[in-house]
């Protein structure tokens, strides 16, 4: 056996220790750590800024591109957001014990369905500190313990986030080994953790882009909650408003666009092309986006570049947006249905029902109506946060906060019952 592969079965055999004592821990106690570890984010901004920026300086020397900087690189207000997300996911409504349906058949048994934790998640992400924090929090919420591995990008920045982490939980009096982060780059260290540590993770979950959730998807020994590329669509109905179409369109895509929720492809019916593209068109090409369209759209807008099929495979998370007319929203639909990935579409329209039935129609995750993709997102549907959005169509769907990180048990009370 070599060191890595006895030390991180260590960390399953700690975790699944861990686990059982997170499990039997009061709410209270959870909601203790996850209070003491936003505060202790707000108090180490010093140490956590000086951890990324090696993390940025050595991302920078081998090449990283600018919008995977933008990912890993952490501010004084990213921190704060860590802070407050960590302070949001401590006042959710803690999901463990709770009933979520109660009946009684006809043999008078009392049979109640219980929220309770899954176990042990085995957490793979790449260069983004800040799912350190996150994941920890849900999965403390959520009563599980977690094994953490990130992108050797981050190692430093999650390395001094996952210590407070640790004294947090033992400062609540929770086992400190319920949250542990894989310290070492190996990248044999993944391959362990996708053969499931000797039983010892219940649960994978990757975060991050299609080769690493494409090989977890393919060596994993242990179930799997999928989060898959962002290949999002907004929708330019002909009855669309032209003030909302700018609005939404330029946020869908500009606000952020290496988040998983930034808009890469833009439909536009053709009824509508003329009145709605060139504006809208004009406002992303202002905001610095580069535009790549078929010949309908290029038509109207001499500015945008010429698009291939690739394009409408692509999650570029860069300022690179592809444009396609189409003929109505049902053609609309077929193209998200052929090139999407099932994460998140929008539709920006005035008319109710071509709404309704654009939400009927689109098999994603999330579906939105005359909003910015920009919103798929754990902390702004109210979730506190999430370890992200998944796109499977089993367990959880969308974003995964902590009451999707929990599964549930029968409770059936008796009075002495037996079966004839």
């Amino acid at each position: 056996m070599t060191d890595l592969t006895a030390h991180m079965l260590e960390l399953g055999r700690r975790a699944r220790a861990a686990a059982q004592g997170l499990r039997d821990a009061p709410a209270a106690a959870r909601t203790r750590a996850l209070d003491l570890l936003a505060e202790k984010l707000k108090a180490a901004e010093a140490p956590i800024l000086a951890a990324n920026a090696k993390d940025v300086e050595a991302a920078r020397a081998n090449g990283m591109t600018e919008a995977m900087i933008d990912r890993l690189a952490l501010s004084p207000a990213r921190i704060a957001g860590m802070a407050e997300a960590v302070a949001t996911i401590a006042a959710v409504a803690d999901p463990l014990g709770v009933e979520t349906e109660r009946w009684t058949p006809a043999n008078g048994l009392d049979i109640a369905r219980v929220r309770t934790p899954i176990g042990v998640l085995g957490v793979i992400y790449e260069s983004r500190p800040n799912v350190t924090a996150d994941a920890a929090a849900l999965c403390i919420r959520s009563g599980n313990a977690a094994i953490l591995r990130c992108g050797s990008d981050c190692l430093q920045s999650s390395l001094a986030i996952a210590a407070l982490v640790a004294e947090a939980l033992a400062e609540a009096g929770l086992p400190a080994d319920a949250v542990q982060l894989v310290d070492t780059p190996d990248r044999d260290a993944v391959g362990l953790m996708l053969a499931g540590l000797d039983g010892a993770i219940d649960l994978l979950i990757p975060r991050g882009g299609k080769s690493l959730v494409a090989r977890v998807q393919a060596d994993a020994k242990t179930a799997v909650l999928s989060h898959l590329e962002g290949l999002n669509h907004t929708y330019l109905h002909e009855a669309a408003d032209l003030d909302v179409a700018r609005a939404v369109a330029v946020n869908a895509k500009m606000r952020r666009v290496s988040v998983c929720g930034a808009t890469e492809t833009l439909l536009v019916d053709r009824a509508g092309a003329q009145r709605l593209l060139p504006a809208v068109a004009a406002d992303l090409i202002a905001a610095g986006c580069e535009l790549r369209g078929d010949d309908e759209a290029r038509a109207l807008v001499s500015e945008m570049k010429p698009a291939d099929d690739a394009d409408w495979t692509t999650e570029y998370l860069a300022p690179i947006l592809s444009v396609r007319v189409v003929d109505d929203l049902d053609a609309a639909a077929d193209h998200i249905a052929r090139y999407g990935s099932g994460h998140t579409e929008a539709i920006i329209t005035t008319d109710a029902g071509a709404a309704e039935r654009f939400a009927s129609k689109v098999d994603s995750a999330i579906v939105l109506i005359n909003a910015s993709t920009q919103f798929a997102d754990g902390g702004e549907f109210g979730f506190g946060g999430e370890i992200g959005i998944s796109t499977a169509r089993l367990h959880a769907r969308g974003p995964v906060g902590a009451e999707q990180l929990t599964t549930y048990k029968y409770v059936v009370r008796g009075q002495g019952q037996i079966r004839p």
